[in-house]
């Protein structure tokens, strides 16, 4: 199973020898066991007896919980962390050096080679957006062959900046005017398309912390991202390179009509876009599915930063 989602007003989640047994209305209904769960996504209001987080907890299972329908983060609980004080001390002295532009050269490169390699298989299939998607890929070129003169990390942003400029113009192009996709919106996400990335931005975000903090490292100090209170910088960080892939499912979603804008509610009271509970409901499970694909390679993007912060000297345990 790896993953369980739990996204049902008015469950009571009690402890049930090795699994969780849900209840509604003071009704069974139903049971899963701890023993094949990774991470536990909990939505909105449900209640939480002490001892089922003490067993997650005991088994090294996350917990992620967000807010109801806005789907923002609210909090995550892990299990036993990896104490392995050296990494972390390395960490901190790598972001005092030449390391920092080393990595961020690095993250950025990958970034814009994937988000190429979208827009030019994305040309195939829309011949009416030939010149704006090659312009946008020629961009993206000029942008990864000057980082290689690039000195520091302002030069770098900026060079990223213009990618970035260049690459959502094309992205955006490639869905249809009834989505009201015109850019890129974070808090709140305005229309469909910025709901459903940013929806995959923080599960991708919250997978990444996971992946840091189990292997010892301290999501909290990233090196292109640098420090600012309150947010997983490293993080950040590895994830830049899985962004690409993200905008790529959300597109297909889209393009073979898995989701439409009627899976999506906006509400007079509070601005934004959202996924309607039905969406949801099939939207986790679709997300699973591409995730179970990717856990592998983000996995072992925090194992090989990790031996680059050791310089290879430091053993990494499972």
């Amino acid at each position: 199973m790896g993953t369980l989602y739990v996204d049902r007003k008015d469950l009571h989640i009690k402890l049930n020898g090795n699994a969780l047994a849900f209840y509604s209305r003071g009704c069974h209904e139903g049971v899963v066991p701890v023993n094949p769960l990774k991470r536990v996504v909990i939505v909105g209001n449900v209640l939480i007896e002490t001892p089922v987080l003490h067993k997650l907890a005991s088994e090294n299972v996350s917990v992620v919980f967000l807010s109801g329908k806005r789907l923002h983060f609210s909090g995550m609980l892990h299990g036993r962390l990896h104490q392995n004080g050296i990494l972390r001390v390395r960490q901190y002295e790598k972001t005092l050096g030449n390391a920092v532009v080393e990595m961020a050269k690095a993250l950025v490169e990958r970034k814009l080679a994937k988000q190429r390699a979208f827009i030019e298989e994305a040309k195939g299939g829309r011949p009416d957006l030939g010149m704006g998607l090659s312009a946008a890929s020629k961009t993206l070129e000029r942008s990864a062959a000057a980082l290689g003169d690039s000195a520091g990390l302002e030069t770098i942003r900026g060079l990223e900046g213009a990618a970035a400029a260049a690459y959502f113009s094309a992205y955006i192009a490639l869905f249809p005017s009834s989505l009201r996709f015109v850019k890129r919106t974070r808090r709140p996400p305005e229309d469909p398309v910025n709901a459903l990335l940013s929806l995959c931005y923080t599960l991708l975000h919250y997978e990444m912390v996971r992946e840091i903090e189990m292997i010892g490292l301290d999501s909290v100090i990233g090196f292109y991202h640098q420090f600012e209170y309150g947010r997983e910088s490293l993080a950040c960080d590895l994830i830049e390179p899985y962004r690409p892939d993200v905008d790529r499912l959300v597109y297909e979603l889209f393009r073979t009509r898995q989701f439409a804008a009627r899976d999506f509610s906006e509400d007079d009271d509070r601005p934004g876009c959202y996924l309607k509970k039905g969406g949801r409901k099939r939207f986790y499970p679709v997300y699973e599915e591409w995730a179970r694909q990717q856990r592998r390679l983000w996995a072992e993007e925090a194992r090989t930063f990790a031996r680059w912060i050791g310089d290879g000297q430091i053993a990494l345990s499972e």
